[in-house]
This record gives C-alpha cells, structure tokens and sequence, in this order.
C-alpha cells in the first residue's frame, strides 16, 4: 500500500503559522507586483481569485490587487520539511521525497504495528499537525499514480483511499489532465481528438496512442488503466538520481537552458555527496516543444561527485544535442547512475590539484547551503533565470 503525503499550500501555510496576522488574507509567496517573477505558491484565500503557482506575478496582482506578496525562505521551509519528514520515519524507512512538500511511502509491511493504509494515513496527519500545527492530503492507493492522483483530489486536509478492486470506476470519470505528462500542448491534442476523461482515453487502441505520441503513447495508455509498476526508492537505494524542470513557456534561449540544467546538476551532485555516492554515468534528457524527446549518457573514466565535473560533461552533452535552431524546449533534466561508494572506488597515484580544488569548493558550499539555506550560495550561471519558477516545476527521480 503507498501513501502520496502532500502539504497543503505549503510555502504559504508555512507563512500563515509564524505570522497569524496573515492568515484569512490572499498571499502568495515569491514574486512581486512589478516583478518578472512567478508564484512560488499561494494560501487559499488566493486560490479563490484563480491564483496558483508558477502563475506570473503581475496577473496574480492583476487577480487580486490586495494580494500579499512574501519572498521565498526555502531555509526556513527545509527546516519544517526535515521535522515532517522524521515523522514518516516513524512509520516506515520506505521514504521516497519528491520536493520539500511532498513524498511516496510504502507501508505495506507495517500492517501488524500501525493497521492498514488508511489508518497510518490518519496518524501521520495528525501527527504532523500536532507538531507542525500544518495540515497535509494524503493518498492512499495500490500504486503512486493513483496515490498521487488521490491525494490531489479533495484539498485541503484530504484523505481520499482508492480501492484496489475499483480502480477504474474511481479513474475513469476523472478529466484526462490527471495524467502525468498531459500539459497544455498534449491536453489540446487529446481535446482535438474527442478525449476529455480518462475513461475515453482508456478507449483509445494502443497503436493510435503511439503514433500520435510516440513512446508516451504507452505510457498513456497504462496509466489511463491504473498501471504503474514503480516501487517507493528511498535516496539510500537509489540506482540512478535525476532532477528535471519542465518549463511553463518553452525556452529557445542557449544560456537560459545552460542555466537551468547548471542548477540541476548542482542538486543531483549535493545529494550524490549527501549520500556517499560517486557516479561513473552522466544522463542528460532534452524535451522540445513537439514532444521529440532525446537523451544522451556518457560514462565516465573515474567516478565522481565533483559538481565542476559533472557539469563540463552535462554542458557538451548539451552542446551537441541542442541545434542551434530549434523549436523550443519544453523539459531538460540530468541524472547519473552507476554508483560507487567512496571507499571502493581506486584512488589515482596522482593526485588531480584541480579535482581536489573543486571537491574544497563543493564541501563549502554545502556547508554554507545547510546552514543558510539552498538559496544562499549559487553559481554565477545560475542567475540567468528566476529561481522562483524553477521551484514551481520542479521533478526529481530515484530508481
């Protein structure tokens, strides 16, 4: 049995806590009135004027001209997250986070000390309001699709179960927008094609879904009957760790992209070091707006965490798999896989004086990101593009 835990409005809820006086009011938290900015998140009095995150700031004032507006404490957050994230401990070690907000949790060994899904699903949110005095919706489902989906479903303060016998009658009369990967641009092709639940869409023959979408189309088509075979991976057990943004408005620009793929592989290095780990394979995956979608691995001669070293391989990879024209990306990620733990790996005769400059580099840097926050240190690089928004739409994966 999975659990999908998600905070409701976290950001914002966050906000309201340690400051009552906002509470009852429109807030959003990131971006401003006059800024290029984006919604980071926003309470749910903002949700009533139709504001949401990774909205652009200007239209959520122009929503709402008495909206509240907070600057990001992603330190702050990171704090709350790591009490929230003890508390599924105590429940199980099958805990797989997704971003400071939510995570997966399997708890089907923990019948005999806890009782059944729904029930850990009740103590864990009261737990987590009880020491946080923040609400979450939880999921409870065979699979995390439908787990994800469920907890989705009636916000805030939900605890919506799907009964494993009756999957399709709680999947089919939903909009076929609650499956993962239909965005704007595959939500309009599925509108021209008729398909507006996913009971349509489950109607559809497997071979009309791959030529329309290619390999998504399989992809699609099991989801569209509850199909979803991905085990809860904790970042101990991972085999390959990965972060991706899909982006709100395709991005044509060479440094933008070269931006957002430099802080992605700044996070997929922190947490290799966080977690002992070396990589001998680099990934790099590169959607464009027509939904061809590329990837690239290159492996490398030692195993490395080294940020700097990541990076050179990730930006030519980039380099030869991005033409110079083309139409748009909407999705770029970078992984590695192939792990090492440190005290296996062989040990060169000679030392690399640039390598070991790097590693002091990369091991102040995460002391000064743990103690101020992921925001308080960052490359040059990184701000060509506004750090708000990538956090709207951020994925991460572990498998």
């Amino acid at each position: 049995m999975i659990l999908h835990v998600d905070m409701d409005a976290f950001y914002a809820s966050v906000e309201e806590r340690n400051r009552p006086e906002l509470q009852g009011k429109p807030l959003i938290v990131g971006g401003t009135q006059d800024s290029r900015g984006v919604v980071a998140a926003a309470n749910y009095e903002a949700r009533k004027y139709g504001i949401h995150s990774a909205m652009p700031a200007r239209e959520a004032f122009r929503r709402c001209p008495e909206l509240i507006s907070i600057p990001p404490r992603i330190d702050l957050y990171a704090q709350v997250s790591r009490k929230i994230r003890e508390i599924f401990f105590h429940y199980t070690p099958l805990v797989e986070p997704l971003s400071l907000d939510e995570a997966f949790l399997d708890v089907t060994g923990c019948r005999n000390l806890f009782g059944n899904g729904p029930e850990i699903a009740q103590k864990i949110k009261a737990e987590i309001f009880r020491e946080t005095q923040l609400v979450a919706s939880v999921g409870v489902a065979p699979n995390k699709f439908l787990a994800k989906i469920a907890s989705d479903l009636e916000k805030p303060d939900a605890l919506v179960v799907v009964d494993g016998e009756r999957i399709q009658e709680f999947l089919d009369p939903l909009p076929v927008g609650r499956i993962w990967g239909v965005g704007k641009v595959t939500g309009t092709q599925f509108e021209k094609m008729g398909i507006r639940t996913i009971r349509n869409l489950r109607e559809l023959d497997l071979r009309v879904l791959q030529s329309q979408f290619g390999s998504q189309g399989e992809h699609f088509y099991n989801l569209a009957r509850g199909i979803d075979t991905r085990k809860v991976v904790p970042d101990r057990e991972a085999k390959s760790i990965s972060h991706e943004r899909t982006f709100e408005v395709d991005i044509f620009d060479q440094e933008s992209l070269n931006a957002w793929a430099m802080e992605l592989t700044e996070q997929v290095a922190r947490r290799l070091r966080r977690h002992k780990l070396q990589a001998r394979t680099v990934h790099l995956k590169v959607r464009f707006a027509n939904f061809k979608t590329i990837t690239r691995s290159y492996t490398l001669e030692n195993v490395t965490n080294v940020t700097a070293i990541l990076w050179s391989h990730i930006s030519r990879m980039i380099a030869a798999a991005i033409p110079e024209q083309h139409n748009g990306v909407r999705l770029i990620g970078v992984g590695t896989s192939h792990f090492e733990q440190p005290g296996k790996v062989q040990k060169s005769l000679f030392a690399d004086e640039d390598s070991s400059k790097q590693k002091r580099l990369d091991s102040v840097a995460d002391q000064i990101q743990d103690k101020f926050g992921l925001n308080s240190l960052a490359r040059g690089i990184g701000m060509l593009h506004d750090v708000t928004k990538a956090k709207a739409h951020e994925t991460r994966e572990d498998v």
